[in-house]
């Protein structure tokens, strides 16, 4: 291939990874809005079932929000239960955000079971070669977004000191 030829892929994977992210960003703040919730809500809700219980404190390290943000997140996840407060068992000055996955499940499972048929249909559609391809890059891609976001919550972080 060409380097003319190279840089003109390049440039269209990378297009389609910014239309990848806008129709996520856009699906999933559809499937919010029919729970009742905003699009970051709904995220931090899915971060917090997929991390499982952990202290509010855990919880802002994890997505780089303030304590604060982390507060009002919770309140506002409380008053449509699906998630709620409990002391920790060992130390009751610890509190552990729970989320309620039952409930959860109630307000977005059927769009997410609609999803999750159509992608493994696409998915088992692909040969064992270009499953492996995609995984590699999605594994790739997915840690320099993790890098880059740990690099700007530590740079978030030393501006507001």
């Amino acid at each position: 291939m060409s380097g003319s030829s190279d840089q003109q892929q390049i440039q269209t994977v990378t297009e389609m990874g910014r239309q990848f992210s806008d129709v996520t960003i856009l699906m999933h703040e559809a499937i919010a809005r029919k729970a009742g919730l905003s699009g970051t809500d709904h995220k931090y809700l899915g971060i917090l079932i997929q991390n499982g219980a952990m202290t509010a404190g855990e919880l802002s390290r994890l997505t780089g929000l303030t304590t604060g943000a982390v507060t009002g997140l919770i309140d506002r996840l409380e008053k449509k239960q699906l998630a709620h407060r409990e002391f920790d068992k060992d130390d009751r000055r610890k509190i552990i955000i729970v989320p309620d996955i039952q409930n959860a499940m109630k307000l977005v499972g059927e769009p997410f079971r609609e999803l999750q048929t159509k992608m493994v249909s696409l998915i088992s559609s692909l040969s064992e070669q270009e499953r492996e391809i995609i995984e590699k890059y999605m594994q790739s891609a997915m840690l320099i977004m993790k890098e880059v976001t740990k690099n700007l919550n530590k740079a978030h972080e030393h501006d507001n000191r």
